[in-house]
């Protein structure tokens, strides 16, 4: 009975870690695409919260404490302790996913927004504008004048800075790096697309060759993907502070100000249809198939739980 129950346990984990991944997946999907959020897709699956206090648990006192353990033994402990208590149950499995996304559709998302643009933001439009009002309606439980002024203000913001013109850059590896940090902390950020602040940056077409030959294995370019990783990583960890100190204290304001972020942001794939409009009938079922997908996202993120 004992080994069955073993058995049992060690099926949840996997499932559990499964789920998990694809969310991941997901997440790294639409971190691609610049205009779309993996935040936001981090929201509707039920795990953004989580995802927060997980990036907050990592404290890079470890590193410290293992070399002062090489002359105290009690340090090892203390860094031992300190890497344990990062939540890797979350974070491994939706980085693999995240990761494999970014290699995986690279060449897909290139072609898509090469060859059929006003469809594809169709559909990101549907997304987003789905997005927003599910996460608006069930998960701020108290709307009152202070929240609907944060959802404004949110939504003045993001139409802003999707206005913006992008930046002429070089692609140093200083460049990178700070792009790298700037464009993680977006990602995680419901509304702000990390991609578009890259375009923005100027290092979106540059970063996204880059991963094109890495998944074509030419690791001729992978020091610029590592400066990019490590700034990411650094910016993620500080930002996640930020954040996990506003949903703690401002809960619903925040909420209602990330839900602004991403009604504004629909100025990218509102003014790419507008600019360049096709066939009406199609654009309707991208934009309709763009909502299903959130329902289905959405659907299975609470029927199967992140935490086994």
């Amino acid at each position: 009975m004992s080994s069955s129950g073993v058995i049992l346990y060690t099926g949840k984990q996997v499932i559990t870690t499964l789920v998990i991944f694809f969310k991941g997946l997901f997440m790294g999907s639409a971190d691609i695409i610049p205009g779309v959020s993996g935040g936001t897709v981090a929201l509707i699956t039920g795990i953004y919260e989580r995802f927060i206090r997980a990036l907050r648990s990592i404290d890079f006192k470890f590193i410290p404490y293992f070399f002062r353990g090489l002359i105290d033994r009690r340090y090892l402990r203390r860094a031992k302790d300190n890497v344990l208590s990062i939540d890797f149950a979350l974070l491994l499995p939706l980085g693999v996913g995240v990761a494999v996304a970014f290699l995986s559709l690279a060449n897909v998302m290139g072609f898509l927004l090469e060859e059929y643009p006003t469809y594809t933001y169709a559909f990101f439009f549907g997304l987003i504008l789905s997005s927003a009002v599910l996460i608006y309606i069930s998960r701020n439980k108290n709307i009152t004048v202070l929240t609907i002024l944060f959802l404004g203000l949110g939504a003045i913001m993001g139409y802003l800075i999707v206005g913006l013109d992008a930046i002429q850059a070089d692609h140093s590896l200083l460049i990178i790096f700070i792009s790298g940090m700037i464009t993680f902390c977006a990602m995680i950020l419901p509304g702000i697309s990390g991609a578009f602040i890259l375009l923005l940056l100027g290092q979106y077409e540059f970063m996204l060759g880059v991963l094109r030959e890495l998944a074509a294995l030419d690791g001729s370019r992978i020091s610029y993907a590592l400066v990019y990783l490590v700034g990411g990583v650094i910016g993620l960890v500080a930002f996640s502070r930020v954040l996990s100190y506003l949903f703690e204290k401002h809960r619903e304001s925040t909420l209602s100000f990330i839900v602004g972020l991403m009604v504004g942001a629909l100025r990218e794939p509102g003014e790419v249809m507008i600019g360049q409009p096709g066939n009406v009938p199609l654009l309707l079922t991208c934009g309709c198939l763009g909502v299903v997908v959130v329902t289905i996202i959405n659907y299975l993120g609470r029927r199967i739980p992140s935490t086994a």
